[in-house]
């Protein structure tokens, strides 16, 4: 092991996001003088990139630096720790595509990156270059850790450990401890007086135990307050989304007795009850935000102008510790200091009621030997009951790419909660052959062979 740990940035143009990791990497001292490999295809968004990068180093006054890449295997040379972060395809024209299409069909969408037809879409744009960093990772740092966070992350993380099993990786989201934060703020109760467990799948983890620390130190269960203050109206509170009021979370927690970790506008399109044509009393009632992704990507798109040219101003940048994990697993494993995230990883038995060769969202203990995911057992049997709702959709993607089996696509749309729910099959069969083509520049090349069922053969 070096002095320093090198840390290869890919989709390095996330320019916001790639503040947050790498300023929380520089505030660690065993990390502050890391080698930062910055790698995009954008050759403008990277040289923006570089500049926050330098003038994080400058501001925070630590001995790490920066370079700057557009070739992947180069950028990822001897590599300690892989972070990605991208969209294949951007905003525009890809998620536009996601979104207008299916309106055509009557089928409406919140988010549109993780399930349902979108995120079935995305997955198939996604995995294929996910693959190819895997094989360059295979080539150049086969021992580094690849701390992914793209969408869909279920599906991204299936197929690595699907095809490159040797690769040491974990699927990164901030919906867990988000979500708790949130909560707290609901109930009035600092957050670091809150202790919880959670299982799952991404997106659809569920905090099998939310507790309220003591005086004496013992610790109350705090389902019983939630769901008093639900019904009272005292929750939700104005949240992080003003567009959104997070009740089709707490109503769901009504009906199943356990809080979800993922936003009320991701969950709406997970499930078959809140999304409906003709019931636009729905939307009202729980406050769904429709089309809320591209409106995030516009409003994103308009603030970074002013964002960029603020950084290239300004002599020093403010670092803030985010909630991200990747300085905490990269400290961990550098140092052999433990510490406890929450990460996507192969099931491999650690949720014994789901299948062993899902996805699963679990607690994992991180030190010198790296993520070790801790066993939870069995889950209530009506939250597994509603993770394999999903799970039949990633795991019907993931054969598709790898099998190259055209026909599993729609067998996945078939299989997506929402999309079953407002569409017929002839309706379903329809709306994937428009996306492939809309997509074709972006799709692997075996997603335009005509397939072997399906509407086209409806006329033999």
């Amino acid at each position: 092991m070096t002095t320093h740990p090198k840390i290869a940035f890919i989709g390095a143009g996330s320019t916001v996001f790639m503040k947050n990791i790498i300023g929380d990497v520089l505030q660690r001292p065993a990390l502050s003088g890391a080698m930062i490999a910055l790698m995009d295809i954008n050759p403008q968004r990277l040289e923006e990139s570089a500049v926050v990068v330098n003038k994080l180093i400058s501001t925070l006054g630590v001995k790490a630096r920066a370079e700057t890449y557009t070739d992947q295997k180069k950028a990822l040379a001897d590599a300690d720790f892989v972070v990605v972060a991208f969209q294949i395809g951007g905003f525009e024209p890809c998620t536009v595509t996601d979104f207008e299409v299916p309106k055509k069909y009557g089928l409406r969408q919140t988010i549109a990156d993780t399930l349902g037809v979108g995120g079935i879409m995305r997955g198939l744009r996604t995995v294929p270059h996910l693959w190819k960093i895997c094989e360059d990772m295979l080539a150049v740092c086969p021992n580094a850790i690849l701390l992914q966070y793209v969408n869909p992350m279920a599906i991204n993380t299936w197929a690595i450990a699907e095809k490159y099993p040797s690769i040491r990786q974990v699927g990164l989201c901030h919906s867990v401890q988000g979500t708790a934060m949130e909560l707290a703020h609901d109930l009035d109760i600092p957050y670091e007086e809150i202790r919880y467990r959670s299982a799952g799948i991404n997106h659809m983890a569920f905090f099998l135990e939310f507790e309220h620390r003591q005086p004496d130190g013992s610790y109350r269960n705090l389902y019983p307050d939630l769901l008093r203050a639900y019904h009272e109206g005292r929750v939700p509170k104005p949240g992080w989304n003003p567009r959104c009021p997070n009740k089709v979370r707490y109503e769901m927690m009504r009906r199943l007795g356990y809080f979800v970790t993922e936003s009320s506008e991701h969950f709406a399109e997970y499930t078959p009850y809140f999304i409906k044509e003709g019931r636009e009393d729905l939307i009202e009632k729980f406050g769904i935000p429709l089309d809320e992704y591209p409106k995030r990507c516009i409003e994103q798109i308009e603030h970074w102008k002013d964002q960029a040219a603020s950084y290239r101003s300004a002599e020093r940048i403010e670092v803030k510790q985010s909630k991200e994990y990747a300085s905490s697993i990269m400290n961990s494993v550098w140092t052999g200091e433990p510490s406890v995230i929450y990460g996507n990883q192969r099931n491999n038995g650690c949720i014994t009621s789901l299948p062993a060769a899902c996805a699963a969202e679990v607690p994992c203990l991180v030190d010198h030997n790296g993520i070790q995911p801790t066993i939870i057992g069995e889950l209530p049997p009506q939250l597994t009951a509603l993770m394999r709702t999903n799970i039949n959709v990633q795991e019907l993607t993931v054969q598709a790419l790898m099998t190259e089996n055209r026909e599993h696509i729609y067998h996945a749309a078939m299989m997506d909660p929402h999309t079953s729910a407002e569409l017929d099959l002839d309706q379903i069969w329809s709306l994937v052959d428009d996306l492939l083509v809309a997509h074709r520049e972006w799709l692997p090349e075996w997603t335009q062979s005509v397939p072997r069922t399906g509407k086209q053969n409806q006329a033999a």
